[in-house]
């Protein structure tokens, strides 16, 4: 066996064991550890909670509250008293002593039906949270799957040029030899040297690149992970989409226009809300109490003690407050005009969105089997131009620039591959359907 073949055993061999060392992060895995450790959706379910404690009846107002109170008093003072009769008694140091408890019930029988619509549209603002909630989980798949196929790109790149660096080695190698036996001259050996070099340095670059990808991938992860591990590069298409399904499913799932319609429901209710200011208040109070007093001999009574138990209505109606009431209706319904208007700019925004993503997303797919082909043709080219260089009917600088077409051939296709997954990516966001997709 030549040193050739030698090293070239040596370097496969070291390729393989790479390959089967590397832990594989499938993109399975990658969703799963992002869904539970991601900082965005932690947050973002906290809100969750948040908006469902706040749409909890304890927080409506439809409870009645209770609260309990006690307290005493100490009096110390002079006193020079005259009485109905016309006696006088002076003490100094005269004590007063009086103690009190009570409980006491607050409910509000009947408040214009104010509760009420505060009540649904807290309920209203509970589903907005989920709906941001899961605005924010999609946003979370768009970056986590975009730079999942940056790694996955680099990763296909960094093969590619490994590979051409491998064929430079070999080609410096050829012309070592010939130059040693006189078959070239100096000039080929520098040429060769040189590509040895460049190569080197493109491979080392892609290769700080590809770690500083799986790094930023950490942050989506949640997780801090060493790079030192691969990712899968297959990538499969959804054959089945169309526009008009894609232009259904964004209509009635958009994550932005489901939120809109949240808005116009929580600003319909905030109408409501206002409007009740304008019935009366209808409110039931009662509390039992103990009261106990010590006084001194000034006082007509020595010491009482009174328990007892009293209740009542009171109602309430605001019959002119200036017009602020009026204000704040008419302010309301202006609001509900913006959500309203809002909405359809939001539903004109996304068809212009899905129509332009559409047409890029086929452009792109036509650019890959246009890319396919020629990564063939290079491929072959080079093929023929490795088999003709090794009988020196080429030259080195034809070889080259027959490699370099390669890996730009390829390079092109990698990269219009990944770039046709991140444009069906999108469309499935606006269609609302990315969280219902496999990966």
């Amino acid at each position: 066996m030549n040193a050739t073949k030698y090293n070239l055993v040596i370097i496969l061999f070291l390729l393989v064991f790479k390959g089967f060392s590397q832990e594989i992060l499938t993109k399975k895995e990658a969703l799963k550890i992002t869904l539970e450790n991601n900082f965005g959706i932690k947050i973002a379910n906290n809100n969750i909670e948040v908006a469902k404690n706040n749409a909890s009846v304890l927080n409506t107002g439809f409870l009645p509250t209770i609260a309990a109170t006690s307290g005493t008093n100490y009096r110390r003072e002079n006193q020079d008293v005259t009485f109905q009769d016309g006696t006088n008694r002076t003490i100094d140091g005269a004590v007063t002593k009086s103690y009190n408890a009570a409980l006491s019930l607050n409910y509000t029988i009947f408040d214009g039906l104010g509760r009420k619509y505060n009540y649904q549209q807290l309920k209203e603002t509970y589903n907005l949270s989920e709906i941001q909630a899961r605005e924010t989980i999609e946003n979370t798949y768009v970056q986590l799957f975009t730079i999942y196929f940056q790694i996955a790109r680099l990763s296909e790149n960094t093969d590619n040029l490994s590979e051409a660096l491998l064929i430079s080695k070999r080609r410096l190698e050829r012309a070592n030899y010939q130059y040693n036996y006189g078959q070239s001259t100096k000039l080929e050996l520098l040429n060769a040297e040189v590509d040895v070099n460049n190569d080197s340095i493109s491979y080392i670059t892609a290769k700080q690149q590809l770690n500083n990808a799986k790094r930023g991938l950490n942050i989506i992860l949640g997780i801090d992970k060493e790079p030192n591990y691969a990712v899968e590069t297959e990538v499969d298409f959804n054959k089945m989409m169309n526009f008009d399904d894609l232009l259904q499913k964004a209509m009635a799932n958009n994550a932005l226009l489901k939120q809109n319609e949240q808005n116009i429901a929580i600003s319909e209710f905030n109408i409501k809300i206002n409007k009740s200011q304008y019935l009366p208040r209808l409110g039931f109070t009662s509390s039992y109490g103990w009261n106990q007093s010590d006084n001194p001999a000034t006082s007509f009574l020595a010491g009482a003690t009174i328990t007892g138990l009293n209740a009542g209505l009171n109602l309430t109606w605001n019959l002119f407050d200036g017009g602020a009431t009026k204000t704040r209706v008419a302010n309301a319904k202006i609001a509900l005009d913006n959500q309203q208007i809002l909405l359809e700019q939001q539903k004109t925004t996304i068809q212009n969105n899905l129509k332009n993503t559409w047409e890029n997303y086929q452009n792109q797919l036509f650019i890959l089997s246009a890319q396919e082909k020629n990564v063939l043709t290079a491929q072959n080219n080079f093929n023929r131009t490795e088999e003709r260089y090794k009988l020196g009917q080429v030259t080195s600088i034809e070889f080259r620039q027959a490699q370099i077409n390669l890996i730009n051939a390829k390079t092109v296709f990698n990269n219009a591959k990944f770039d046709a997954k991140l444009i069906e990516i999108q469309l499935l966001q606006l269609s609302g359907d990315i969280l219902n997709v496999a990966f």
